[in-house]
């Protein structure tokens, strides 16, 4: 079960139940694959909310790696998501918001606060 204080998110591809996390080696390889010079640069591109297919396929295999999964980029793009396209746009939104909070306060897009509050 994914752990969204974690950054984690579960999404179905191909009838499957699968853990993505963008992990800080995630990002790397989204920054060498993506030519963005550093975090900020990566943060402010999906910031923009326009993704190309390709950035979609790159981003949602890596949060696969990140989660432990060996899929590579092309098995990626060999996967159906439910809704089409629209399945793959919601599953990098949702992927994006766990790991970079965009659009909410402190986390709660991806289940609560984060790091939740002291004793919690």
């Amino acid at each position: 079960m994914a752990n969204p204080h974690r950054g984690e998110i579960e999404a179905e591809l191909d009838g499957r139940r699968f853990t993505l996390c963008l992990t800080l080696g995630a990002l790397a390889e989204l920054e060498g694959a993506l030519g963005e010079r550093d975090l900020l640069a990566l943060a402010e591109r999906f910031e923009k909310g326009r993704i190309a297919s390709r950035d979609a396929i790159r981003i949602i295999g890596a949060g696969l790696r990140g989660a432990g999964s060996q899929i590579s980029d092309e098995e990626v793009a060999a996967m159906r998501a439910g809704q089409g396209a629209a399945g793959y746009v919601a599953i990098v939104a949702r992927l994006l918001a766990a790991t970079f909070g965009a659009g909410d306060k402190g986390g709660e897009a991806a289940g609560g606060p984060n790091p939740p509050p002291a004793g919690s």
